[in-house]
């Protein structure tokens, strides 16, 4: 205890801070116990966000973890079966925050240290909380669940990306992912490549087989991130879940180059060209429709390429969407987006806003005009215009004249 003591006053001991949190089925977190300091809660609840499935990903887990303990009596054989399975929407969180502390076994890493969830319990109801037993016969378990059809069915695939690693630890992701994944499907592609020299090659020899031959430069490593499936399979590809997502690695799409140019397929050993498979390259060329959304809540695309009897909905779906045509919705929507596109970029001191554009372009895919998925999940932003005349490229090397006055620099 001694030395514990005088550890903890040189500062040598991490500072440990418990939690109690709480996540009803979409995600959102409330604390009941929390950290202090802001910068500190909004870390944990990044690591808790990505670490626990939420909406079809919490159903998915939920309900696997319940036929893997014995707790459904018929046999599941396909998806709308495992949908009438009630899913509780109150899940609890306790455990703690420690900073400066490394983080071990299945602890969540966060910038500076690490969290531990010690209990995890759900709720149907907010009040009576049940956990599942944590001393389960693995191979029983595995037994439960395979005995069900469904345990087959894969989620569809909603996003694909292409992460570049080379082996100096620089990280490309193409085409480049929303905010909250980046980091997170950065970490992933290092898993998969290796994390170190050593294990960088022993990856690499076993994919190839070939105990002799030599480190390469760079490798990729395409994933697909799917809807969650009804059951989650032992036997799944699945990579991991991060939210509402499962990355499964794409079939094919790993390669890996020895000068930096040439790339060749770890699966046939061929040369890639541009260092994509051709039946993934179409999946990065996607048809999509020009969509212009206005302030005032008009909506413009060519006629030629909506359905007629698509139309009103897709504008009615847009005007949710966006908040186009109610000035504050749409103010808030904009600014949402301008800041978690630049946001390494901009800095809006307190007290002030950023402007509000006058128009916002969009593409949306042209598979998923008729998607019965919400189409916030589907569409991309493209461009901006503060005027309704002249138009800024977001993902042009160039921050946008308008928001120039809001960098670190000048605010």
């Amino acid at each position: 205890m001694g030395e514990a003591k005088r550890r903890k006053q040189l500062g040598l001991m991490p500072a440990v801070h418990p939690f109690e949190a709480h996540m009803d089925a979409e995600g959102t977190l409330t604390f009941s116990r929390a950290p202090e300091d802001a910068g500190l809660r909004e870390r944990l609840e990044g690591a808790l966000k990505l670490a626990h499935p939420y909406g079809a990903a919490w159903a998915s887990a939920y309900r696997t973890r319940l036929v893997m303990h014995g707790g459904v009596d018929r046999f599941l054989d396909t998806a709308e079966d495992v949908a009438t399975i009630p899913v509780p929407a109150h899940r609890r969180f306790v455990g703690e925050v420690a900073l400066g502390a490394a983080p071990e076994d299945r602890d969540l890493r966060i910038e500076g240290g690490r969290v531990r969830v010690r209990e995890e319990q759900h709720s149907f109801d907010g009040q009576k909380w049940q956990a599942f037993p944590a001393n389960t016969d693995p191979r029983r378990a595995v037994q439960y669940l395979m005995q069900h059809p469904a345990a087959s069915l894969q989620g569809d695939v909603v996003a694909t990306f292409r992460a570049e690693v080379w082996r100096e630890g620089r990280v490309d992701v193409d085409p480049e992912p929303p905010t909250d994944l980046l980091e997170p499907l950065e970490v992933l592609a290092r898993e998969w490549c290796g994390q170190d020299d050593a294990e960088w090659l022993e990856v690499h020899r076993d994919a190839l087989d070939d105990a002799g031959v030599q480190s390469p430069q760079a490798k990729r490593v395409t994933f697909d991130l799917r809807q969650p499936a009804p059951l989650q399979s032992p036997l799944s590809l699945s990579f991991a879940t991060l939210g509402n997502v499962e990355v499964t690695p794409a079939p094919g799409g790993a390669s890996y180059t020895l000068d930096g140019e040439t790339w060749v397929s770890y699966e046939d050993g061929e040369t890639v060209e541009d260092g994509l498979p051709p039946e993934l390259a179409q999946i990065f060329d996607l048809e999509t429709v020009a969509v212009t959304v206005h302030a005032d809540g008009r909506i413009e695309w060519d006629e030629n390429e909506v359905p007629g009897e698509d139309q009103d909905r897709l504008r009615t779906e847009l005007r949710e969407a966006t908040g186009a045509g109610d000035p504050a919705a749409w103010a808030a929507w904009t600014a949402e987006l301008l800041t978690s596109t630049f946001a390494e970029e901009l800095q809006v001191p307190d007290g002030q806003r950023l402007p509000v554009p006058a128009a916002v372009r969009l593409d949306i895919p042209t598979d998923a005009l008729r998607d019965p998925d919400p189409l916030a999940q589907t569409f991309m932003e493209s461009e901006v215009s503060f005027d309704g005349v002249t138009w800024r490229d977001l993902y042009g090397e160039d921050l946008p004249e308008e928001l120039r006055a809001f960098t670190p620099g000048d605010a």
